[in-house]
């Protein structure tokens, strides 16, 4: 079946890109857009089997958001964060699962994960409030999944959790207006001293353990992979397939390009491009094979039922966010080799440069983080962080 949705997203790839302006200028993604990723069965590929999902093998969703953000970066970048939600919620108590999924298969959650809000810890669950920004996708989802940290009666820190809520206890701001990613609608979330049961948290430390009350109903080998390789390859894999969308819109246009300033000369038969053209293809090709092989290379260990090596799991941060500064430095070569004519609205390539740099400032791309905390671990140091 997940072949079917591969092949039912190729088929979309074309419609994507003739809405991607749409989609930029809409600041939001069409709702027919969200609808044909629905009806191919896109946002069920990382859903729980149990729960009319798919079950998939990460590097089957990773390709799926690479192939619609080479279409369109905001769309595969909505795309990859509501896609990964039903992972992120087959981790919580099946209660909460069940609350979720009771009426519709199809329902989407968005998130903001940033400690933007607090919760106090009460009788059977928590009082949460705060203001969240940079929920992409917000406006096509019904539930909400929020970072913050819990908070005793006496003000002290006891967890940081992750808070599923549904859309009745929370609004929407629409606040944004980006250079990047504009299509994204990644808006604010407002919560009022909402009331949320002890089953609706995850705790961030059992998730950096892999062990998650979701197990227990989902016991499946894709819910036992960390959360800190899984989502931030969420972020990389869709700007790796902004990358791809440049390089064959910047090879398609340079094609039939003649350059002015060099007494009428073809693009095509400069040299010189076809150097920059090389380079960006090897980045791109570079980026996604670390990320797709570090994730299979996890996957494997957990279907085999082994332990997943700290080691690992520290090289899936670097690489992930190495592959993102390799599909930027892709992007920025092709830009800079596309000439002025590429600097015009509506072009594809200055969209896909202007997304691919807007995707690069997420919190998951933070690389010199993740390089020390790779280098830490080699030298055999404790490290501790849950984005691992």
């Amino acid at each position: 079946m997940t072949h079917e949705v591969i092949s039912a997203i190729e088929e979309l790839l074309p419609v994507l890109r003739e809405r991607a302006q749409e989609a930029e200028d809409g600041r939001r993604i069409p709702d027919e857009s969200v609808k044909a990723l629905t009806e191919a069965g896109f946002f069920k590929l990382l859903q729980p089997k149990r729960f009319g999902g798919y079950e998939a093998d990460p590097v089957t969703f990773y390709t799926a958001v690479k192939l619609i953000a080479s279409a369109c970066g905001s769309t595969g970048w909505v795309a990859s964060i509501l896609g990964v939600h039903p992972w992120h919620v087959a981790l919580f108590d099946v209660r909460a699962q069940e609350e979720v999924w009771r009426d519709d298969y199809d329902v989407r959650i968005s998130s903001s994960y940033a400690p933007m809000g607090k919760a106090t810890v009460v009788d059977g669950g928590y009082r949460l409030s705060g203001h969240w920004s940079f929920s992409s996708g917000c406006d096509h989802a019904s539930w909400v999944l929020l970072g913050g940290p819990a908070l005793d009666a006496d003000g002290k820190p006891v967890d940081f959790c992750t808070y599923l809520l549904p859309i009745a206890d929370y609004t929407i701001e629409d606040v944004w207006d980006t250079v990047g990613l504009r299509g994204t609608g990644s808006n604010d979330i407002v919560v009022e001293d909402v009331f949320v049961p002890r089953h609706r948290a995850l705790s961030f430390l059992a998730t950096s353990k892999c062990k998650t009350p979701g197990q227990e109903a989902n016991p499946g080998p894709l819910y036992r992979l960390p959360y800190g390789s899984v989502h931030p390859s969420t972020i990389t894999a869709p700007i790796i397939g902004m990358a791809q969308g440049a390089y064959d819109a910047h090879v398609a246009y340079q094609r039939d390009r003649v350059r002015a300033s060099y007494v009428g000369e073809q693009s095509k038969e400069d040299p010189f491009a076809k150097v920059r053209i090389a380079e960006a293809a090897s980045e791109i090709d570079a980026a996604w094979l670390q990320l797709t092989h570090n994730i299979d290379e996890l996957y494997q260990l957990a279907c085999a039922g082994e332990k997943l090596p700290f080691s690992t799991r520290l090289r899936v941060r670097r690489d992930q966010v190495r592959g993102t500064e390799r599909a930027i430095a892709a992007v920025d070569r092709l830009f800079e080799n596309s000439g002025g004519r590429a600097l015009r609205n509506g072009t594809p390539i200055q969209r896909f440069w202007r997304d691919a740099h807007a995707g690069r400032v997420h919190a998951a791309n933070d690389a010199e983080r993740a390089y020390v905390m790779f280098g830490t671990g080699a030298f055999g140091l404790p490290v501790e962080n849950a984005m691992v």
